[in-house]
């Protein structure tokens, strides 16, 4: 794995290049993704035969790779990542393979297809998180109005002033929940704090609700592909009665109106998460899979 480095801002051209050729539907393929992931996950990548090759290497379990990605030959790519990750675990691994990847580049001799429901992806009509129209929507819109009714606030757009105050209210949720005593939530701060202080970087767009001058709830993400945009983070204030589905329409109407989807990352099997997600009726899930050579 010589060829292979870690990840650094300066390469985010390369990736936006394959990745623009050949639009990803998970939600882990874009740059921002795995640079705000990278304490995380620890990503090394390289460029082969015109695709890229990516491999995570997290602390606590093996390496394993992402699916190659570009408008290269994918076969040939795969076969190759293989013999990479061979050169650094007895295991040889993929994860976050979509169907569409399974179904065109891998051969069930060569590897054992593993169901992944817990990084599946969760995927929105962008008109129905805006719109909250019908039966299914009506408590979500009650929650919005209840907040509507009960507060003065006002939605802003993230920006270099407002980076700060985005990361307050992440110190303090942290801090309720305890963070430190979660390495999950931890990790997950440290993500959060990397893509606010790099969003200009990264082309991240965010938005936030503000009342009295606080920032008390807020939203990020990116486009994905054309029709479908991804969101990488949000956060509300829990003492505020339907904060939480007001960020989440708001920054989908002010944000993402032009775009047909909105792909709101996995659940990681989180009972609460799970439901909530689900509350929200997506469109589709983008189904994943772990791939274990045989």
């Amino acid at each position: 794995m010589n060829d292979f480095a870690p990840i650094e801002l300066g390469d985010q051209a390369i990736f936006k290049r394959m990745l623009s050729e050949d639009p990803p539907r998970i939600s882990e393929l874009t740059f921002t993704n795995l640079f705000m992931w990278r304490c995380r996950y620890h990503p090394v990548w390289r460029v082969w035969g015109d695709c890229l090759l990516i491999i995570l290497q997290p602390e606590d379990a093996p390496p394993f790779g992402l699916p190659p990605v570009g408008p290269g030959n994918k076969s040939d790519a795969l076969a190759f990542l293989c013999r990479s990750l061979g050169e650094v675990s007895p295991e040889i691994k993929l994860a976050r393979a979509d169907s569409d990847f399974v179904n065109t580049y891998v051969d069930s001799g060569d590897f054992e297809i593993v169901e992944d429901r817990d990084n599946s992806d969760y995927v929105y009509r962008a008109e129905d998180l805006i719109n909250l129209r019908g039966n299914k929507y009506h408590g979500k819109k009650n929650h919005v109005n209840r907040f509507r009714k009960e507060n003065e606030y006002e939605y802003l757009t993230l920006d270099a002033e407002l980076a700060g105050r985005f990361l307050d209210l992440q110190e303090e949720w942290c801090a309720l929940r305890e963070c430190e005593l979660n390495p999950g939530l931890f990790q997950e701060h440290i993500a959060i704090h990397e893509a606010v202080m790099h969003h200009e970087e990264l082309g991240i767009t965010g938005g936030a609700i503000v009342i009295e001058g606080k920032v008390e709830a807020f939203a990020f993400g990116e486009l994905l592909n054309p029709d479908t945009a991804v969101i990488h983070g949000e956060k509300a204030n829990p003492e505020i009665p339907g904060l939480y589905a007001a960020i989440n329409q708001q920054f989908c109407k002010e944000a993402w109106s032009h775009v047909q989807y909105i792909n709101r990352e996995q659940d990681l099997g989180v009972d609460g998460l799970r439901k909530a997600k689900l509350s929200y009726h997506p469109d589709h899930l983008v189904d994943k899979f772990t791939l274990i050579h045989k």
